[in-house]
């Protein structure tokens, strides 16, 4: 394999991280995580937000503070390194929301679509330097009645936010 061969998997390696850094940062109210994914001057066009990306992370931080929970999966990662600099890539996601919004309604809904995202490599490092989310499909839910204790029983742990979630507690005491 050639050098430059070994080089474009490597950028590939380093999108694929950012993109699952990014679900964790949403997931587990992560602000570094979330906030790693994206560069500074980034545009995000998220359906009911679209503007620069410190917008976004207001509404984000909005619905941390009302205690969502959120599972967001991402499956076919399709990666078009253009430049040693820029990428277009296409993330299929499945997410999962429920929590209650600015009314304090209770809703929960399943989300796929996709993340059309363009990458930018600045220094080393690879960011979405731009965002448009693509939905393909919608289903409002009715919120479970029970509480978490109840409905997940013997299953815990049970998810949690930054830093209390047992995925930042890997590999220690």
């Amino acid at each position: 394999m050639d050098e430059t061969a070994l080089q474009r998997l490597l950028d590939k390696d380093a999108i694929r991280d950012c993109i699952h850094r990014y679900c964790r940062g949403i997931d587990r109210a992560d602000e570094a995580a979330l906030l790693s994914s994206y560069w500074p001057d980034a545009y995000d066009n998220h359906g009911a937000y679209a503007g620069p990306v410190e917008g976004f992370f207001e509404r984000v931080r909005a619905s941390w503070a009302r205690g969502p929970r959120n599972i967001h999966n991402v499956g076919n990662i399709l990666i078009d390194v253009q430049r040693d600099d820029r990428a277009e890539v296409e993330t299929y996601f499945l997410a999962l929301q429920r929590g209650a919004g600015p009314d304090g309604v209770e809703r929960q809904v399943m989300l796929a679509g996709r993340y059309c995202d363009l990458f930018e490599k600045r220094g080393s490092e690879w960011r979405v330097a731009r965002r448009t989310v693509v939905y393909d499909w919608v289903d409002h839910q009715s919120p479970p009645e029970k509480g978490e204790a109840e409905r997940f029983g013997v299953r815990t742990p049970i998810g949690g936010r930054f830093p209390d979630d047992p995925v930042y507690r890997i590999g220690k005491p």
